[in-house]
């Protein structure tokens, strides 16, 4: 009898099962808002970036090389590099836009 006591109150002393999981959704949801978000933010941008280049922009691509666009194709830019040097890029390796639409700097 004293068994079925004890167990019974000791049942009673626990917390709810549901507060188990306040600690793992709260590092989710910081997770979310510090690392995630941002991250698909990023991938927007740059994805906007990659569907706005023009003929003319100058671009720095994910390898470090700049130069200007001189052809938009579907999947592809071609980049000149230096007179007459002109190489073919994967569009998604664009890593930045320097001038848009071939505008020079004030002091060149």
């Amino acid at each position: 009898m004293l068994d079925l006591l004890a167990a019974a109150g000791s049942a009673a002393n626990q917390p709810p099962a549901w507060t188990g999981w306040i600690l793992p959704a709260g590092m989710l949801l910081i997770l979310w808002f510090l690392i995630i978000r941002p991250q698909m933010r990023q991938q927007k941008e740059h994805r906007e970036k990659v569907e706005k280049l023009q003929k003319g922009d100058e671009v720095v691509t994910a390898g470090g090389l700049v130069g200007k666009i001189t052809k938009v194709e579907e999947h592809f830019v071609h980049v000149e590099l230096a007179k007459g040097m002109t190489v073919k890029a994967v569009k998604n390796t664009i890593g930045d836009v320097i001038n848009a639409r071939g505008n020079a700097a004030a002091n060149d």
